[in-house]
């Protein structure tokens, strides 16, 4: 799948396909035909580089409300040919997810159409879970037939099908189809059920990976086999030498965190790390300087790890480096130093925004750190990583640290939020935005009001809201 293309922050598209709050005032303020040409240009074509942690439906979904927008294009782009070409669940995710919250709100097209695809698209497993949510159970059980007939009469059919109902991520329209009469369906269903029981059964009984009574020497081979065969088992293997290491072990265990093959020199340094062993901070040192990329890297996840004095004394002097480790060790200060740390965070935050853009990984923990250190003179650098980031999860890290470092935060960004993509950037904007305004005192009604909305949102706005604001 190719990375999104992100309009500039300026435009509308792009400020719809980053999320924020002053997309769907600018929408609403700009030509109907254009705010929803950019709107069904966002839900057809996916923004965000990573859906599992950035949220977009609910924001699209109301904005087609607001709009009275029409789902003609999400029908074509659902039920166009392509479907069959392009099975990934990316292409028709958010579509399906922003119809489901249509749904919910009481449009019988979106329902439909979520029906329709069910029963012929190629992703209709989500189309599925999103009915399982806000279909009747007339609506799911006319959709047993279609989607049995995906699974062949056969073995390996049942096969098939036994695996999908086991890892069914809403099990509702399976139980409904278990209770009917029809043999082809609920004789099917119920067989397909209990093997999906006996499979996790065996799989529970046939466990991988250590056993009780294996020596220190035995778990650090089991990580070496996992990194030969491409499975990283640096922590599940520390853990394991936490249950099994004693004292007597020690200098095993440090020859292995400096000459060991990889996957069990990996598994040793995030052993010692975790035990806090007077000599790890050397090893990681010496690892990170190493000539072994994948050593380096398991020495500064094991570094990540560490909360002790020694680890944030080191990251006073680790923080100028120019490496991987030099990065964990800005992290390490924003997390767990202290005001003495300020400046050192406020030049990694500075130096990571000019060398590596608005959306670099690392930012969500320097951003949270000026925040937790309440450095004032970082509000500049994070308002432009908050209008810039294409990443609405790093846009709610920066809203928080706002709210810590910026006085101007209730009366300017905190208003926009009430609009944001991601719920816990309007928990957030409920907490501080100004009053005063007459668009945050409507907004707040209606998100108390709404649904929809989430529990913890609806709980910072009902904590605001006063005798002159009652919903």
């Amino acid at each position: 799948m190719f990375e999104p293309v992100i309009a500039p922050s300026g435009t509308l598209l792009g400020l719809l396909q980053r999320g924020r709050g002053d997309g769907t005032l600018h929408a609403l303020a700009a030509p109907r035909a254009e705010a929803l040409a950019a709107l069904n240009h966002c839900v057809l074509d996916d923004p965000r580089h990573d859906w599992q942690v950035e949220n977009r439906s609910l924001y699209y979904a109301r904005l087609y409300l607001d709009l009275h927008g029409g789902l003609d294009e999400i029908e074509a782009h659902l039920l166009g040919a392509e479907d069959h070409l392009d099975t990934e669940e990316a292409r028709t995710g958010l579509a399906l997810a922003v119809l489901g919250h249509l749904a919910s709100y009481g449009r019988q097209d979106a329902l439909l159409l979520l029906r329709r695809y069910a029963a012929t698209g190629a992703n209709w497993a989500w189309a599925l879970d999103e009915l399982a949510l806000r279909d009747d159970d007339a609506g799911l059980r006319a959709l047993a037939l279609p989607v049995l007939a995906r699974f062949p009469a056969d073995a390996d059919g049942d096969a098939e099908l036994a695996r999908t109902v086991r890892d069914a991520f809403e099990p509702r329209p399976w139980r409904l189809w278990a209770e009917d009469p029809r043999e082809a369906v609920g004789a099917r269903v119920r067989a397909a059920r209990e093997q999906g029981s006996f499979d996790r059964w065996q799989r529970q009984m046939r466990p991988a990976g250590p056993r009780p009574g294996w020596s220190v020497r035995a778990v650090l081979d089991w990580a070496q086999e996992g990194y030969e065969r491409g499975a990283v088992l640096h922590g599940p293997a520390a853990r394991c030498l936490s249950a099994v290491a004693g004292p007597e072990d020690r200098p095993e265990l440090l020859a292995a965190a400096r000459h060991g093959a990889t996957g069990a020199r990996g598994a040793a340094l995030h052993h010692l790390a975790e035990s806090r062993d007077p000599a790890v901070l050397d090893l990681v040192e010496a690892a990170a300087d190493g000539d072994s990329h994948e050593v380096a890297e398991a020495a500064v996840a094991a570094y990540r790890r560490m909360c002790g004095e020694d680890a944030v004394a080191r990251a006073r002097a680790w923080v100028r480096r120019t490496d991987a480790l030099g990065t964990a060790a800005a992290e390490v200060l924003a997390c767990r130093g202290t005001a003495q740390d300020a400046g050192l965070v406020l030049g990694a935050l500075r130096d990571t925004v000019r060398s590596a853009g608005p959306d670099a990984p690392e930012l969500a923990c320097l951003v949270d750190g000026a925040g937790r250190l309440g450095i004032a003179c970082a509000a500049p650098v994070l308002r432009h990583v908050y209008r810039e980031t294409t990443s609405s999860r790093l846009r709610g890290h920066v809203a928080r640290a706002l709210a810590a470092t910026d006085p101007t935060f209730a009366t300017g960004f905190a208003v926009e939020c009430l609009w944001d993509c991601e719920e816990t950037t309007r928990e957030v904007a409920a907490q501080h935005a100004e009053t005063g305004d007459v668009r945050v005192a409507e907004r707040l009604r209606r998100l108390a009001a709404d649904p929809a909305e989430e529990v913890e949102v609806q709980t910072a706005v009902r904590n605001r809201i006063g005798p002159d604001l009652q919903v």
